[in-house]
């Protein structure tokens, strides 16, 4: 009585007397009327209760009682009936059929351990029954004892293998374990004792789906609802299984019917959202999503699938604070936290995203996707330290059958083997759907072969910088040209360029992948190209669906997809060694210099840019790299320190990729014993100014794992050398593919010494320097690799030999464009 007041005491002996739970009412009653003897409504209580047992006593036969138990349950008068049985129990206390009916009454209130404490009671009193030991069962399945459960489940069938019910509670159990072959088997022996069991048909439809036999589980769907024709839970399950198979139109029917029977079928508005999503119908999602909410408002999965609706429009916003409602409502709710992650980088706000990610792996320690966006972003901060600690988790992060996304691993490892699988992992999880049927190969070949471009960076983007000039120069007599802007709908000068460059421009966001797909059938397309492959927002879905009949990954993606719906990869024979082939689902379209286009009418600002303009010292070697900050490992920095410590006043300049990693490497520097001051940040700037300025360094040093790409192209344009070290993968060969093109090999390196050796070489022999440069510039006019003219010819050979193969009926194979 000490922690309750009087009144707060009666109160709570009269929830517990509603609940059922009598012992505790009457503990409480007996608590005030020690102090308060004359308490009448404490009085009054215990008289009620004392009343309800002699009236369950006086009511007949111990048969005649259950009876009324029996008709108290089945009008859901739980509370009475656990009334009424504690009663009788204490008259009959092996009356095994009363402690059942209790279990019962319990288990239906959702005091599962008093409904078990009574099951057990069952069973001790009479072994031999079968509903005793099925009912116990049961509830240790939904306590998530599942082993026990599944015991209690065998020992109930030893007594009545005839027991249907037992048979399907054991099926959800199994299903429950993952042992989903087990679960069908225990659903089949259900349905063989009683063909009109609908549930069973249902949940093995579940179990068949879990399978991935989505054909075999829709049947399953079908004999439940023949059996059972308001059955709302089947029409869902039926939605999810078309779902899986793609088939969004099918499966919002099937969500619509649920609806129609159960109209405050929550779980049906969400799976309707998802399949809405799909589509890319973001505004009826989210209306779904709303529905959903305002039917069962504690629904966290349905704010987490609301806030990846959000996250799709681009409204970060609404997306972090649907997913904190979902936080708020499932705090152990990891995948809300990883997709918060996501939306806080996508604002750029890094080192709260790390937190995010961080959240999500202290509740699922195996989240493989958020482990690797958290290593991602933390090399965006350039927090190697932290990278170092969990550096060892890399190799298995995508490699067995957990998906992540693959660009994000490409810096912290040169390892194209486990990219491959990473690839494959990712193909296999997401883009299983078998292609459309294709068209008819033509009897005569097109006068033009329609060509499509597939890309979410039809803007101010580094591949809009490189195809620009490509896509412009594509001949006309032997090519119409498509493009197809996936994501967003920019404005600007490069996007009004890339426009006018296609025959044919279709902004084709917000329509579904299948849908896309379609399109480009319609328009005839012979050759779909994929600009993307795994980078942010990509839809490599359309392609799964076979866009044309050949499909090319090309550029925006430094490796290869694993799938097998793409058919060819654009490269050189620098760039995949015929030894690094057996790492590519795609045959290789080698081109003879560089797989890399150029534009060589961009223009260098004319603007006149000093280095004190750029913070840079007037007479002082300078260091350059522009990469992403992402790039750059602990191993590069090592070398780079070291360089500024033996040039004497040298100083290394960076690009300022965000607000947190300069402050990080500038900390780095110090511990290296580095002035920090002797690192520049440059700022963005316009595009002509940004390649005008790199004329202000003296040389380009790239990072190992993951190349500079467009930098290198932009640094060489510049008249800015670049020393790079070749590794093993694509990534990690890109920029030394562009300088063969250049005709610079004597800059490409192998290992770290003689990347380091070579560029200390450079930086203490200004002669040498000179002869570089002079050759540069003079090469960039008459080297391969600047000769937009000259590279788009070779592409489109790669692109008719490709096409005459698939017309003469030939499997992809290894094409070489000759020079």
């Amino acid at each position: 009585m000490a922690k309750l007041s009087v009144n707060q005491a009666l109160i709570k002996a009269k929830s517990y007397e509603k609940k059922g739970e009598i012992k505790q009412a009457q503990k409480l009653y007996h608590k005030v009327l020690q102090t308060f003897p004359m308490n009448k409504r404490a009085q009054q209580g215990l008289a009620a209760l004392k009343k309800s047992k002699q009236s369950v006593a006086t009511q007949g036969s111990p048969q005649d009682m259950i009876d009324q138990l029996v008709n108290l349950y089945n009008r859901g008068q739980l509370t009475a009936v656990v009334l009424h049985a504690q009663a009788l129990i204490e008259q009959y206390p092996d009356a095994f059929i009363i402690w059942n009916i209790l279990g019962a009454a319990h288990k239906r209130l959702g005091k599962t351990f008093e409904a078990s404490e009574a099951f057990e009671k069952v069973i001790e009193i009479n072994p031999n029954y079968a509903d005793g030991h099925s009912n116990l069962g049961v509830t240790l399945q939904e306590q998530g004892k599942l082993d026990e459960s599944i015991m209690s489940f065998k020992k109930a069938l030893s007594l009545k293998p005839d027991y249907t019910e037992a048979h399907f509670n054991m099926g959800v159990t199994l299903k429950e374990q993952g042992k989903l072959e087990k679960a069908i088997e225990a659903y089949r022996k259900a349905l063989a004792l009683n063909p009109d069991y609908a549930e069973a048909y249902n949940n093995m439809g579940a179990t068949l789906q879990g399978q991935g036999k989505l054909e075999e589980a829709i049947e399953a769907y079908k004999k439940a609802l023949k059996l059972k024709s308001d059955y709302a839970e089947a029409y869902n399950n039926m939605g999810n299984a078309h779902k899986d198979q793609d088939k969004l139109e099918q499966a919002i029917e099937a969500y619509k019917k649920a609806l129609k029977l159960k109209p405050d079928y929550a779980e049906a508005y969400n799976n309707m959202g998802n399949a809405l999503k799909d589509q890319d119908k973001l505004e009826q999602a989210i209306k779904a999503y709303s529905r959903a909410l305002s039917i069962k408002p504690d629904y966290a999965e349905a704010y987490n699938n609301m806030g990846n609706a959000h996250k799709d429009q681009d409204k970060l916003e609404q997306a972090i604070e649907a997913y904190k409602k979902a936080l708020k409502l499932k705090p152990d709710y990891a995948e809300a936290y990883n997709n918060m992650g996501n939306a806080l980088k996508d604002q750029d706000k890094l080192e709260q995203a790390i937190e995010a990610y961080k959240k999500a792996l202290a509740i699922k320690p195996d989240y493989a996707e958020a482990r690797a966006q958290c290593l991602h972003q933390l090399a965006h901060i350039c927090d190697w330290d932290s990278i170092i600690a969990d550096l060892s988790l890399v190799p298995e992060l995508g490699t067995t059958n957990k998906d992540v996304s693959p660009f994000v691993l490409l810096p912290l490892e040169d390892a194209p083997e486990r990219h491959r699988i990473r690839s494959k992992v990712v193909a296999d999880a997401k883009f299983w759907q078998q292609s459309l049927p294709l068209r008819e190969k033509p009897f005569k070949k097109p006068k033009r072969i329609r060509l499509g471009y597939f890309s979410t960076d039809f803007k101010e983007h580094p591949v809009a910088y490189l195809i620009a000039k490509m896509l412009e120069q594509h001949n006309r007599d032997q090519f119409e040209v498509f493009g197809y802007s996936l994501h967003g709908n920019q404005r600007g000068e490069m996007r009004q360029r890339l426009s006018k460059s296609f025959d044919n421009f279709a902004d084709v966001h917000g329509i579904s992948d299948k849908a896309i797909a379609l399109l480009a059938r319609e328009n005839g397309i012979d050759i779909a190209i994929n600009l993307n492959g795994y980078t942010q927002h990509a839809r490599t879905g359309i392609f799964m669906y076979r866009a044309a009949p050949i499909q090319i990954n090309y550029l925006g993606y430094p490796g290869t997809l694993g799938a097998n719906f793409m058919d060819y990869i654009v490269a050189d024979r620098f760039l995949i060694p015929e030894k690094n082939q057996k790492y590519f689902s795609e045959k290789q379209l080698y081109l003879p210099n560089t797989y890399m286009p150029t534009d060589n009418t961009r223009e260098l600002s004319q603007k006149s840019i000093s280095r004190s303009d750029m913070r840079l010292p007037k007479d002082a070697f300078v260091f350059c790299c522009f990469n992403n900050n992402y790039k750059i490992s602990s191993a590069e920095f090592d070398i780079w320190m070291r360089l500024l410590n033996n040039i004497e006043g040298s100083v290394l300049w960076l690009r300022k990729s965000n607000q947190f990693s300069h402050f990080n490497m500038r900390k780095e520097a110090e511990k290296r014993n580095v002035d920090p001051s002797r690192l520049v940040f440059a700022d963005k700037a316009p595009m002509e100014e940004h390649l005008a300025r790199q004329g202000l360094a003296d040389l380009f040093v790239d990072t190992f794992a993951f190349n500079a790409h467009t930098t290198a192209t932009e640094a060489l344009w510049a008249g800015l050398p670049v020393v790079t070290k070749a590794g093993q993968g694509f990534a990690a060969r890109v920029a030394g593919s562009i300088l063969n093109a250049v005709g610079l090999p004597e800059l490409v390196t192998e290992t770290e010494q003689d990347y380091e050796a070579l560029i200390l070489e450079l930086a203490t022999n200004p002669t040498k320097l000179a002869i570089i440069k002079k050759k540069l510039a003079t090469n960039r006019l008459t080297q391969p690799l600047f000769n937009t003219e000259q590279y788009t010819k070779h592409l489109e050979k790669g692109y008719q030999q490709a096409y005459q193969k698939y017309f003469n009926g030939d499997t992809p194979d290894t094409i070489m464009v000759p020079k």
